[in-house]
């Protein structure tokens, strides 16, 4: 049975906010919940972005059940992998032990502002083979020294660990990041039903690991309302990997979405209060082989009413997939 997420939106809802609705949503009953880490938002009209590890930490004390992901942290170039690697182990000691580290290659959005410049596709993912290597050392406790061809690290260790370290997860949009994930990470993240990426997750090494998905949705009584709302902080979604990674900023994701149409992120978006719309949007990730699916409820003054639907309606329906 797949499980069902929920998605604590940086990009969308204040901390205060962020920590309030992952904890209706433990009360909701979602199987488990994930966390964007981003510096800006994509679009001006959604208006947030907070550190999201101080929201995790929050959220560790808030909640009791639920388990907590990043979705994902990019451990190259706004965050050196020794710092990733503390603050992983710091959330699984605060979680007990319900965080997983989801890590990805990162976005020229966010990633941008610490003046590094923005590295090729291929030079992203050879400094996110060498981070995952060097954060998995300081999890077993070693006293680190590495001089690696992206990465330099002094005599670092780890003085707070928990028993178990967290689960690693990789996102991957194409073979090469799927032979990084089959071979380094515990589990694989993508943010598209495509079976192409589950097939090379699992060529190369990713058999019996757990493979998270997530999709937005827009929820609403009103289904105009809702597709006006997908449409005026969410028509960035349907760009594809390849483009929104390069993107340097909410006026670029703007001027690069400026022709899409409400009608156009209705067919993409299930936006309204049909179920059954949703689980037709859910089912393509279950016959791609993914075992958890993280949903997005877009817009963060609307958490409350999904939330409450989706205790009654949607997630008893889900959980028949």
């Amino acid at each position: 049975m797949v499980q069902i997420g929920y998605t604590m939106m940086t990009e969308q809802a204040g901390p205060r906010e962020l920590v309030g609705h992952v904890v209706g949503a433990e009360r909701a009953g979602f199987d488990f919940s994930v966390t964007s880490d981003h510096y800006f938002p994509w679009l001006e009209s959604q208006g947030h972005a907070s550190y999201a590890w101080c929201v995790l930490g929050a959220a560790a004390q808030a909640t009791e059940r639920i388990p907590l992901m990043t979705y994902v942290t990019c451990p190259t170039t706004r965050y050196h992998p020794v710092v990733v690697a503390q603050k992983a182990a710091t959330m699984q000691l605060l979680s007990q032990g319900r965080f997983r580290l989801g890590l990805g290659s990162g976005e020229n959005l966010n990633e941008h502002v610490v003046g590094g410049g923005w590295p090729a596709a291929h030079v992203r993912l050879e400094m996110l083979e060498e981070a995952v290597e060097i954060i998995r050392s300081l999890f077993a406790g070693e006293n680190v020294n590495h001089h690696g061809a992206r990465f330099d690290v002094e005599n670092a260790r780890l003085w707070d660990l928990p028993d178990a370290p967290p689960p690693i997860g990789v996102a991957v949009s194409g073979d090469r990041s799927c032979e990084l994930a089959g071979h380094a990470a515990d589990l694989v993240i993508a943010t598209e039903p495509r079976p192409e990426l589950i097939s090379a997750f699992v060529r190369h090494g990713g058999a019996g690991k757990p493979r998270v998905g997530q999709l937005a949705i827009c929820y609403d009584t009103d289904r105009d309302a809702a597709i006006a709302r997908a449409h005026d902080q969410f028509r960035w979604f349907g760009g594809g990997w390849r483009v929104n990674s390069e993107l340097p900023g909410p006026a670029a994701f703007a001027g690069a979405t400026q022709f899409v149409r409400p009608e156009d992120v209705a067919e993409s978006i299930p936006c309204g209060g049909d179920v059954d719309a949703v689980v037709e949007a859910v089912r393509p990730y279950v016959d791609a082989g993914f075992t958890e699916v993280a949903l997005i409820q877009i817009g963060g003054e609307h958490q409350e009413p999904y939330l409450e639907w989706a205790e009654q309606k949607l997630l008893p329906v889900l959980r028949e997939l």
